[in-house]
């Protein structure tokens, strides 16, 4: 199966389940892999048979921006559902890194495979 990637997607949001997090936007990134056929793309060299990944990422700002989840697992559901309601789009795997969440680490992250 093909991949089309969306690729240290930043963006700042009230995430979290801790007072402080719920005052304070935070940053997160977000990384979309979507797997679907893009033979037919290849071939005709027309948009209209890809995956048009610049909408998708729309709506995620979108959604990011006016979101107030507790847990990144609830926005990379949230996520999977923008990317899986193309038709085109067979699976989407989520992953959403929140840099700073933990002294000493990098980030804390969580990553979803869902398919249709």
């Amino acid at each position: 199966m093909d991949k089309i990637f969306i690729r240290d997607l930043a963006q700042r949001c009230i995430i979290g389940i801790y007072p402080e997090e719920r005052r304070e936007k935070q940053d997160i990134v977000i990384n979309v892999e979507m797997h679907c056929d893009l033979r037919k793309a290849g071939r005709s060299d027309d948009l209209n048979d890809t995956v048009d990944y610049k909408s998708i990422k729309k709506a995620i700002l979108k959604l990011v921006e006016e979101s107030g989840f507790q847990l990144i697992e609830s926005l990379a559901e949230s996520i999977a559902d923008i990317a899986l309601a193309d038709e085109k789009i067979q699976q989407a795997v989520v992953t959403i890194d929140k840099p700073g969440a933990l002294r000493f680490a990098k980030s804390s992250a969580v990553e979803i495979t869902r398919m249709r």
